[in-house]
């Protein structure tokens, strides 16, 4: 009788606890890494490649050219209209829009305020409307024949009416306009939503050393909501110098009258898929806008007491 053959066991793969949790994450992780890497990380890298190339996209073909559109933009007066314009609108918008957003929720979080949350929906209302339908609103507001003309033309303040939408003082001044009125609102709750957590001790001393309210305002709210000012500062910032719908569509794509609103993410868009066939350029563009962007937000942190330009 044959002795049994002993095969030796396979053996066999145990995940402890904590790793099987790690495996997890990294699988529920892994579509977002991919759209990330995909249609960000990998965009980002051959929008830089093009950069550097004269892009043919009909023919498909690549011309290295090194720097030169990055120096072309400086020779490009159309180009530096569109970042006078960009900067002029973030100047004025940034700065207003976060100053109204503190002053309201600042109100509204006042205790002997009645219907505060009526006031809160009224307020936030603009923010659920889309850009588009806002700015074909306002471009009806501000038509010559539109209330705004009807209504000071009929108290005398000027004889004829003004055509805001065609005259190039006016045109980017609408856009203004129409920016801080729908921005405020969603800045406004995040300082809400920040006041929540503020002491009220804090203004009880204040009061009994017979602070007013704006000097509670002054001295101990604003500072105390610095973080969320650096947040709001950096989100406005960003949204102003990629402005592209309002300017689009109050334009029709041209950024007339007279370049008066055309915005540097604008001149991207005609550079890149206009008829000129110069996506290279329009890279260039978007790489600069970028690095503009990125360095006004670091010196906004810093002028707001973060740590700026010290990280870069």
């Amino acid at each position: 009788m044959e002795a049994p053959v002993n095969t030796p066991k396979k053996k066999r793969f145990h995940l402890n606890r904590s790793q099987s949790e790690a495996v997890q994450a990294y699988a529920f992780l892994l579509p977002a890494a991919i759209i990330v890497l995909v249609f960000f990380v990998a965009a980002i890298v051959f929008a830089l490649y093009m950069s550097f190339n004269k892009v043919n996209m009909y023919s498909e073909t690549y011309e290295f050219r090194g720097l030169q559109n990055y120096t072309n933009i400086f020779s490009d007066g159309i180009a530096l209209t569109a970042l006078k314009n960009t900067a002029l609108f973030s100047l004025v918008v940034v700065p207003t829009q976060t100053f109204f957003a503190l002053l309201i929720a600042y109100a509204l979080s006042n205790k002997n305020i009645r219907f505060k949350k009526m006031f809160r929906l009224i307020y936030f209302l603009p923010t659920l409307t889309s850009s588009a339908a806002l700015t074909l609103i306002f471009m009806f507001i501000f038509n010559i024949n539109g209330p705004i003309n009807g209504f000071f033309t009929g108290i005398g303040l000027y004889k004829d009416p003004i055509n805001f939408l065609q005259e190039p003082q006016y045109a980017l001044k609408v856009i203004m306009v129409m920016n801080i009125w729908s921005t405020v609102p969603n800045f406004m709750t995040v300082y809400l939503a920040s006041l929540v957590d503020l002491p009220d001790s804090l203004y009880e001393a204040a009061e009994m050393d017979g602070a007013s309210s704006w000097q509670k305002l002054v001295h101990i709210t604003v500072p105390y909501l610095r973080p969320i000012t650096t947040y709001v500062l950096l989100m406005g910032i960003i949204g102003t110098f990629q402005m592209f719908d309002q300017a689009y569509i109050f334009s029709n794509g041209s950024g007339g009258p007279d370049n008066s609103t055309l915005t540097v993410a604008l001149m991207v868009y005609q550079y890149a898929f206009g008829q000129m066939n110069t996506m290279g350029y329009a890279c260039a563009l978007a790489i600069f806008l970028a690095v503009v962007i990125y360095i006004v937000s670091r010196l906004a942190e810093k002028l707001n007491g973060g740590n700026g330009l010290k990280d870069m």
